[in-house]
């Protein structure tokens, strides 16, 4: 079969195309056939060689965190072939093979089904990046967010502010506030009431959310940005609030001003998907797949590539930041 390769750390051209023996089924696992294998940033980390020796095994290396497929020989496992998949367990394209691939042999407890009036793109969609999944475990878990609270979550062409969009007013917000630069890119995100978007080429942060909620701050931070901003979103928070940190596309170091922490009574919490088992992580999808059928969350997709594009796709997540998510075929 074919799979997407790198045998050393470095730029995209050290992406080639491998033919590796078939995987075989065994009593702990069972092989799909991959129809969407999502591109991520996590994608660009790991092959640029940043990540430390124990969050990647030794190469070469497949990369991809995500896929949706069918079960090509369920093994033992009790998974009907044929069945429409989605893969969401830990380590793929890091501690183990990922998904640039045509066959995976994965854990049982790795797939849950995906509805027949699903389609793959919307289901790849849902998966890819783990935006929904971040969002929904931490407004949940996390933040333990209750109705009619404001949400704040950063950067809405990132993957996790784009799914809480969404997924926040499921969970009973009463608004969302995320952030864009420029009017091209704000102008491109679809119009929701319970969305406000501030153009930080406008004004600043702090003026945008005191503006949109009448000084009164947000209830909730997701901080899937990190750096510079973490400070400024820190000091939105109204008394008793929380601050999510999820990510750090903008840097690892944040200067706060503890008045914020101590006048308000509020809290920071680190988000990590190692807090949760397989057994959440299945039973959220399968709750976000629910919501995926009703059509009351709507995965934005920008567009997909076959393997032998790889390079291109992964150029495309980290220089142009589409809305969308970007997927491989393998079949392609």
């Amino acid at each position: 079969m074919r799979a997407v390769r790198f045998h050393e750390f470095g730029g995209r051209d050290v992406l080639r195309i491998d033919q590796l023996p078939q995987p075989e089924p065994d009593a702990d696992s069972v092989v799909i056939r991959i129809a969407r294998a999502g591109v991520s940033p996590l994608d660009d980390k790991v092959r640029t060689g940043v990540l430390p020796s124990s969050m990647h095994k030794p190469l070469p290396l497949v990369p991809g965190a995500s896929a949706v497929g069918r079960v090509e020989d369920p093994g033992t496992s009790g998974h009907a072939p044929g069945a429409r998949v989605l893969l969401c367990g830990w380590g793929y394209g890091t501690t183990r093979d990922g998904t640039w691939r045509e066959l995976a042999a994965v854990p049982p407890s790795h797939l849950v089904p995906v509805p027949d009036d699903v389609s793959d793109d919307d289901a790849a969609g849902l998966v890819t990046g783990s935006g929904y999944l971040t969002a929904w475990l931490a407004l949940t878990k996390t933040a333990r967010m209750r109705p009619g609270q404001v949400v704040l979550a950063p950067g809405i062409y990132g993957a996790v502010a784009n799914a809480a969009a969404q997924v926040a007013p499921i969970l009973g917000a009463s608004r969302v506030i995320s952030t864009a630069r420029g009017a091209d890119r704000l102008a491109a995100v679809p119009r929701a009431d319970d969305l406000a978007i501030i153009d930080l080429e406008q004004e600043t942060l702090s003026a945008g959310v005191a503006r949109l909620t009448e000084g009164a701050g947000v209830d909730v931070v997701l901080d899937g940005l990190g750096g510079d901003l973490t400070g400024q979103a820190l000091g939105t928070l109204r008394r008793g609030g929380v601050l999510v940190s999820i990510g750090y596309t903008a840097g690892t170091k944040a200067a706060i001003d503890v008045t914020d922490l101590i006048w308000k009574t509020a809290r920071m919490e680190g988000f990590l998907f190692t807090a949760f088992t397989q057994q959440e992580v299945a039973d959220t999808y399968r709750t976000l797949l629910g919501h995926l059928s009703a059509h009351a969350i709507k995965p934005a997709i920008d567009g997909v590539h076959p393997l032998d594009q790889a390079a291109e796709a992964q150029r495309r997540v980290v220089e142009d930041r589409p809305l969308g998510r970007v997927f491989l075929d393998p079949r392609a």
